[in-house]
């Protein structure tokens, strides 16, 4: 009897670990940092994890505007894939909005290489709350890759679709801008 209520303990505080752990997991985790004059917001991918989407802010604009940019790892590496870099490549938003992306860099990485895509800069305050809206109004933030003129995702792409949770967006881009602006309130002390 001793031994059948001591594995009824352990199970139940076996399942109640996996519950807490899987609780955990879904819970969205941001990355907010400073590098020299710049800080920055991202969140990982949920497709890939490595894969992010990034909310840069530049102290030298007053820190009133926000880069929008996102990584894409993939397992290709076809011998043109370097003559990308500075192009646009069309992407689909949410599986809805017809939007393009600068490819910003293409660098090796593990087996494969990370491709660094620009989605521009813009006023701050309209964009975010502008990306919140699209957020809570799809449910997802998903950005696909797809063919367009002269160009075929899969030709340079394995996986052509990510997406990013974008709970606690405001949160995070709150607290980027406020290290944005300490840097700008540091250069005016030194």
């Amino acid at each position: 009897m001793k031994i059948n209520i001591f594995l009824f303990c352990l199970l139940i505080g076996l399942s109640l670990v996996l519950n807490l752990r899987s609780v955990l997991a879904t819970e969205v985790e941001w990355n907010i940092e400073r590098f020299k004059n710049l800080s920055y917001a991202t969140v990982s991918g949920e497709i890939q994890h490595g894969d992010k989407l990034a909310f840069i802010i530049a102290s030298e604009d007053d820190c009133n505007e926000v880069t929008s940019w996102f990584s894409f790892y993939t397992w290709r590496n076809p011998k043109d894939f370097n003559k990308l870099i500075d192009k646009e490549v069309p992407i689909i938003l949410n599986g809805e909005i017809d939007i393009s992306a600068t490819i910003l860099s293409i660098n090796p990485f593990l087996n494969g290489n990370r491709v660094i895509l620009a989605l521009g800069t813009f006023p701050i305050k309209e964009y975010i709350y502008l990306v919140h809206k699209l957020y809570e109004e799809y449910k997802k933030y998903e950005i696909e890759i797809i063919d367009g003129a002269d160009f075929q995702a899969s030709r340079y792409f394995d996986i052509t679709i990510n997406n990013w949770k974008l709970d606690n967006l405001i949160e995070s881009i709150s607290k980027a801008n406020k290290i944005c602006k300490e840097i700008n309130l540091n250069k005016e002390i030194t």
